[in-house]
């Protein structure tokens, strides 16, 4: 198997190991390209990941992915979705978790968005795992979210996982579609 290097815009720490671990499997290997980019803010996913692969793409002038993960509430009909950051960041972890873990229907949907150009066509993958929000946060409270997501079918938040939330993450599961994509087109 041959190696590639792909560019992956993120000023995210966590988000750049997690996905040089996940793809190193597959032969790829993560540039990381810690450039700002202003947001789109939007409940709409697939839109903001767009806007935000081409803004990178304008900034790099290179093939590259990006991507951006969220929180989709049964009972809130999808929301946060896009706008999971803005949440996360006004209530912190202790009252998102009061508010969503104590809820009637404390079940969600993680979601992660891959968007990748190749300078001629724009694509995305999508991961996602079903769960519900802890009552309180449980671990790290280092990586977002993490300490208070619990997948199904598991008693511990992805942050009390450890590397194992690496075997089965939303973000696993699309950065194996979009390492199947590059083998597929002959990149890996």
């Amino acid at each position: 198997m041959t190696s590639l290097d792909i560019r992956f815009v993120s000023r995210n720490e966590f988000k750049l190991r997690e996905a040089a671990a996940i793809l190193a499997v597959a032969g790829v290997k993560v540039i990381p390209l810690k450039i700002r980019l202003d947001e789109l803010q939007t409940e709409d996913t697939a839109r903001l990941v767009k806007d935000k692969t081409m803004k990178a793409f304008i900034e790099v002038g290179r093939p590259l992915f990006v991507e951006h993960t969220g929180l989709y509430f049964t009972h809130l009909n999808g929301l946060p979705g896009g706008l999971t950051q803005v949440f996360w960041d006004t209530l912190t972890a202790d009252r998102f978790a009061n508010l969503f873990g104590e809820a009637k229907d404390p079940s969600v949907v993680a979601k992660t968005v891959i968007g990748y150009t190749d300078a001629k066509q724009f694509f995305m993958f999508e991961g996602e795992v079903a769960g519900r929000i802890s009552e309180v946060p449980r671990g790290s409270l280092d990586f977002q979210w993490d300490c208070v997501f619990i997948p199904n079918g598991f008693s511990q938040t992805f942050a009390e996982m450890g590397e194992k939330k690496n075997e089965i993450s939303m973000r696993r599961i699309a950065m194996d579609k979009f390492a199947q994509f590059l083998k597929k087109r002959g990149r890996v």
